[in-house]
């Protein structure tokens, strides 16, 4: 039990450790950001420190916190019905070839439908609610995990199942210490995309439905010409993101993938 315990601060410690890197990423971001701001002005794109302040002014308002809660619950539940179905439904479907074969074309169709008309759909049938995002979002991003799920199952390493097969290893064993560790090596990445796809269509929903939430606010400060402001709520945006993925997405996928530290050769970091 202790030795579990230490490896898992461990490896907390090397993730925040890897930090480092994504900060200096982020100072890089901004030095091109201030480099903009100079060329073109407050009006077309307001500085780091002035989209900072303007930050601040919003996380001191209590309003800010309803309106993100709104949008984030809602991208959140669209978010986990899709990693739920997408990854259940994949994997089923990934068992089949034939079932492959008759997806791929509804796939294609769901794909090939912009976000916005499935937004105009929605809100014919759900009117200015919540279901309207809701459905949005499983929408538009259920196709990307479904088939990374659906793909990674179909082209797993059937050799290792026939090995587990002969050691006497039932379906549902071979199932979750073989099929399931090789898919997550593709269906997290889908699902940190599909996250940042599920805030996205959140926001753009609530805009054109006129639904309470961040799109709402967005609207509002583009009413007022205020570039500052709009900017603000964009990081806050993407401030939701990185908290529901490193600190939910992430940290499932390294409980899930614990074997490839093993894998690894000596001495060989990340």
């Amino acid at each position: 039990m202790a030795d579990l315990v230490l490896d898992r601060i461990g490896r907390l410690g090397r993730f925040l450790w890897s930090g480092w890197v994504g900060v200096a990423g982020m100072a890089v971001f901004c030095a091109l950001w201030q480099q903009g701001h100079e060329a073109y002005g407050d009006f077309i794109l307001p500085s780091p420190i002035a989209t900072a302040q303007a930050t601040l002014e919003l996380v001191r308002a209590p309003e800010t916190w309803r309106l993100a809660w709104a949008t984030s619950s809602r991208a959140v539940e669209g978010f986990f019905l899709v990693a739920v179905l997408g990854g259940a439904m994949g994997l089923a479907v990934g068992y089949s070839a034939a079932a492959m074969r008759l997806a791929r074309p509804l796939l294609t169709i769901i794909m090939g439908v912009p976000p916005i008309a499935w937004i105009v759909l929605a809100m014919i049938w759900f009117g200015s609610t919540s279901g309207t995002v809701l459905a949005t979002v499983v929408v538009a991003c259920f196709p990307l995990v479904f088939a990374t799920v659906a793909e990674a199952t179909a082209t797993r390493d059937r050799a290792l199942e026939d090995m587990a097969r002969a050691f006497g290893a039932g379906p549902l064993q071979r199932l979750s210490t073989i099929v399931i560790r090789s898919v997550a090596g593709q269906y997290f990445p889908a699902l940190a995309i599909s996250l940042g796809s599920a805030f996205k269509v959140a926001v753009m929903a609530e805009l054109l439905a006129n639904i309470n939430g961040i799109g709402i606010a967005l609207a509002m400060a583009r009413s007022n010409l205020d570039v500052a402001q709009s900017i603000a709520w964009i990081v806050l945006t993407v401030a939701a993101i990185f908290i529901v993925e490193y600190g939910l997405v992430q940290p499932i996928r390294a409980e899930l993938e614990r074997w490839r530290d093993a894998a690894r050769p000596w001495g060989v970091k990340r």
